[in-house]
């Protein structure tokens, strides 16, 4: 292993946005450690992508409790890439981390009780080696327990001192409000929220969008690329490797119609009229909503974010481009 040392021109390049009404400044591209950063993926792999994206002024890097496969695997992993590469530069970056989807066995081990996101807290700090994480999200709401013990545990962990910033995932726009309320009367303003957001999933467009605005929150949503569609990767059929091929439960084969392959050759043209790829397409085409603070991307290879960094190369969609684009995808 060589020892690392980041490029010095690493914030030339990549655009920054303030993340709401917040004094934090967050990189446009944000790196998620959902897929390809377990106990069962290849160590290497991941510090060349950790690596990679901080060469390139990818300053944020996403996590949760359970990531993996083995859940905690990909904090474990993180923690010691974190020791070995980037201890010097731990005031440069922004780590984040949920909880509330299932974790461990027994009635404290998921959702938004107290109980269960504190100690999740404790337990990724410690799997993490770190003192506290930039942002603390609950992963999910909780319909079984009082939004104010849930927004509480998100405050507490705030003024302890382990979390600088409180986060949303996944709710909707009536929840996310008064959420919000809640935190703000605690003295905790919700900095940022994290929906599923791509040209196939629209629905934070409706209310949500629009409701962070009023709020002052950030926004980051998470697959963009829609599990992998918004790629090439489907462009002539369904590859036997490929997440679809594979049979994942976020990605059904089936649901690959032709329909559908005619709309992503349609996006495609258009992002290769351009000068793009069909997945740099997808992350501009999300970041023209102002709410839009940065794309939290998945990758499983270095090319992979390469490819996406690209897009910042090109020039923003216009507004003939993005008319063109609603009409394939209506």
């Amino acid at each position: 292993m060589t020892t690392y040392v980041p490029r010095p021109d690493r914030y030339s390049a990549i655009p920054y946005a303030r993340c709401g009404r917040s004094g934090l400044m967050l990189p446009r591209l944000a790196l998620g450690l959902w897929h390809n950063f377990g106990g069962v993926d290849p160590l290497e792999n991941q510090r060349a992508m950790l690596r990679r994206s901080f060469d390139l002024g990818i300053t944020h890097f996403d996590l949760a409790n359970n990531y993996g496969p083995p859940p905690g695997s990909a904090e474990i992993n993180f923690g010691r890439l974190l020791r070995e590469d980037f201890s010097a530069h731990r005031d440069e970056l922004i780590i984040s981390s949920k909880a509330g989807y299932r974790m461990w066995d027994g009635p404290y081990g998921e959702w938004g009780s107290r109980k269960n996101l504190l100690a999740s807290l404790d337990q990724s700090l410690k799997r993490m080696g770190l003192d506290y994480v930039d942002i603390f999200y609950h992963h999910r709401p909780d319909p079984a327990t009082p939004l104010e013990e849930s927004m509480g545990a998100l405050a507490h962990a705030v003024r302890s001192g382990k979390a600088l910033y409180a986060g949303l995932s996944n709710y909707n726009a009536e929840q996310t409000r008064r959420a919000a309320a809640i935190l703000k009367d605690l003295g905790v303003p919700l900095l940022i929220h994290q929906p599923k957001y791509s040209m196939f999933v629209r629905e934070p467009e409706g209310a949500l969008l629009p409701a962070l605005t009023e709020l002052g929150a950030g926004c980051i949503p998470f697959s963009p690329l829609a599990q992998g569609l918004l790629t090439d990767r489907y462009l002539a059929g369904i590859p036997a490797d490929s997440r679809a091929g594979k049979g994942s439960i976020f990605l059904k084969a089936e649901g690959i119609t032709s329909q559908l392959v005619d709309q992503l050759r349609a996006l495609n043209a258009i992002a290769s009229a351009r000068g793009n790829t069909l997945a740099q397409l997808a992350v501009l085409w999300i970041l023209r909503r102002p709410e839009v603070t940065t794309v939290l991307i998945g990758a499983s290879r270095v090319a992979q974010i390469d490819d996406l960094y690209g897009a910042f190369a090109t020039s923003a969609l216009s507004a003939d481009e993005i008319a063109k684009i609603e009409l394939i995808l209506k």
